[in-house]
């Protein structure tokens, strides 16, 4: 469990400290709203970043790292709204410092895992899901969007669907 805190912490604290030192731009004014937005994207991100960390461990009894992997579908949650949260999340956080800080080289490390964070979540990540948890992920997929947060689309619901659950609401699309 160590190693993904670790891991997260190398990505959004150590290397924009590395990259800038944590210390605002000399043209960045306290009061500037950007620095503002970039506090509250930080502020807002944090919370998520935590329900990823612990339902990891609690719900899918497992770490997000490719090492100890969950060992059930991790759809509580954050999850509810959006299949990738803790990506989510990080670049939040590492938007909001660029902002914040007012920092270049901060944003440039931001575009850039966040395309690492897509290409990965293509290529490695959902093929994986798909092999592990089969029809029970294809029907999740279908549910929650893997980058723009939205609410679950019928109410009440409190988790998407499972492929028995699917079957219970007479759809059976999901069970060729």
């Amino acid at each position: 469990m160590l190693a993904a805190p670790a891991f997260i912490g190398a990505v959004i604290v150590y290397v924009p400290y590395a990259l800038w030192g944590w210390h605002p731009s000399p043209t960045t004014r306290f009061g500037d709203p950007v620095r503002w937005m970039g506090a509250v994207l930080i502020l807002l991100a944090l919370p998520v970043l935590a329900d990823f960390l612990l339902r990891f461990v609690s719900e899918g009894h497992g770490t997000p790292m490719p090492l100890a992997p969950p060992r059930r579908l991790v759809t509580g949650g954050v999850f509810r709204y959006v299949r990738n949260p803790g990506y989510l999340a990080a670049i939040a956080i590492l938007l909001g410092q660029a902002l914040l800080l007012g920092s270049g080289p901060i944003l440039l490390y931001t575009g850039a895992m966040a395309l690492a964070f897509h290409l990965f979540v293509l290529w490695v990540e959902e093929p994986a899901l798909r092999r592990t948890f089969g029809a029970t992920y294809d029907a999740y997929r279908r549910q929650v969007p893997r980058w723009l947060p939205r609410r679950p689309r019928r109410t009440g619901d409190t988790d998407p669907p499972t492929p028995k659950r699917v079957r219970e609401d007479g759809d059976h699309r999901a069970h060729h």
